[in-house]
């Protein structure tokens, strides 16, 4: 009859003496040598660019000094508007890796609660598993029976504590018949503690860029982590750019709940956004309920190529925003209308603001005339505005709707509607 396996709490979290760490690093203990092992992580270890690389090769390495590893996971927690964990694993004899991002909600899942995940994560302290020891599918968990099945008779779970608090996890299973020795035991939780630090720098690396692209978008991340943070850097950038606008806005802030109007901003921004990078366009700027998108010729080709894309974008955000519409309808929601105007022309993409205060933006006589160009959406009774640099880069179907004067232009300028759009 089995039994629920009682993990083992291992007392390895006690600061190890230096002496014992030599001793270990030097290889004077039985079995396989860790020293080759550790050597391989600080040298092209911390020169892997992606955790996959990291995983697959300090795997290997522990097979080719003969450490009796047959699953190999290595876990750790970030901070992503989608994602709450990264986790990577590998499996002899076979050369890829299984990569997975573990999403928000995690810990109220079935997954979760009573593995040994969230086990090391509470207690912060490291477990042994005996598997050949008998299962309780009443009370061991689902993960252990899988281990199980895959051949795996031992399974260390190995807390890695980060100088900021998380618990990242080090999961190591064998298909060894005798399980894992005393020797085994302390050689890899001793990597995982060598482990540890060169786990935090990808995940602190992985965190900064992940966070610079959800707040100030991927060509602004990219440059700041590349070190234009000094106040006056900048470039001119040629592109078709693009301006929208929520209709009614204001009326809204009005009459809808917190809610209510923070999901229809959301709805809005999500729907505009999957239209525009779809066909290359980089979302530079969200302001209030405006935002900036930029269409780069060295993305796109061409002027040409970049003025295409914008039109096709604007194209597919209307097709969606009416099935979105369709949807707020039946629900009793107000409908999301927006206006677009677009340009095309070089502008100035740089670094301004006060010595403590940055900020990545576009400023130019290009982008003024996009906004402008919005604007008048509403004065024409069309939701899309193309000035004519654009419908003769484009080289789209266009009906004029007049000479208009723009706040900060000279001269009346000609603006044109798109056909399709006007049906």
């Amino acid at each position: 009859m089995n039994s629920a396996i009682s993990p083992v709490t291992l007392p390895v979290q006690v600061p190890m003496a230096a002496a014992d760490q030599a001793k270990l690093l030097v290889g004077d203990t039985d079995g396989w040598a860790l020293a080759p092992v550790v050597a391989w992580l600080f040298s092209e270890g911390v020169n892997c660019d992606d955790p996959e690389g990291l995983v697959i090769g300090m795997a290997g390495k522990l097979e080719e000094v003969g450490a009796p590893i047959s699953r190999f996971r290595l876990a750790y927690w970030t901070i992503h508007p989608q994602v709450a964990a990264h986790s990577y694993v590998w499996h002899r004899g076979n050369p890829r890796i299984a990569s997975f991002a573990v999403p928000h909600g995690i810990f109220n899942s079935p997954s979760y609660i009573g593995s040994p995940a969230e086990d090391i994560r509470t207690s912060k302290q490291p477990k042994r598993y005996r598997l050949s020891e008998g299962l309780d599918p009443e009370k061991d968990h689902q993960v252990l029976f899988e281990l199980r099945d895959e051949g795996a008779t031992d399974y260390l779970a190995l807390p890695m504590v980060t100088f900021g608090g998380n618990v990242d996890s080090l999961f190591i299973a064998t298909d060894r018949e005798s399980g894992f020795d005393d020797a085994d035991i302390a050689k890899l939780t001793a990597l995982s503690r060598f482990l540890m630090p060169v786990i935090e720098t990808h995940s602190q690396h992985r965190l900064s860029v992940t966070l610079l692209d959800t707040y100030v978008g991927e060509r602004t991340g990219r440059r700041v982590l590349g070190g234009q943070i000094k106040r006056g850097d900048g470039e001119l950038i040629e592109a078709a750019l693009w301006f929208s606008d929520l209709r009614d806005f204001t009326p809204l802030t009005e009459t809808l709940p917190p809610d209510e109007l923070l999901g229809m901003l959301n709805a809005y921004f999500e729907f505009v956004y999957n239209a525009v990078t779809s066909h290359g366009g980089e979302v530079l700027r969200f302001i209030g309920d405006a935002m900036l998108v930029v269409f780069p010729t060295e993305k796109c080709g061409d002027a040409t190529g970049a003025c295409k894309n914008a039109l096709n974008a604007a194209e597919d955000a209307f097709s969606s925003l009416a099935v979105l519409n369709n949807r707020r309808r039946r629900a009793k929601q107000p409908e999301i209308r927006f206006g677009v105007g677009l340009h095309v022309g070089t502008v100035i993409y740089g670094n301004v603001g006060a010595p403590n205060r940055l900020d990545f933006t576009v400023m130019g006589p290009a982008v003024n005339r996009t906004a402008r160009l919005e604007g008048l959406t509403k004065v024409c009774g069309t939701p899309l505005l193309m000035s004519r640099d654009f419908v003769d880069r484009a080289g789209c179907k266009h009906e004029s709707q007049g000479m208009h004067q723009m706040k900060g232009v000279v001269d009346a300028q000609e603006v044109f509607s798109c056909p399709e759009l006007n049906a």
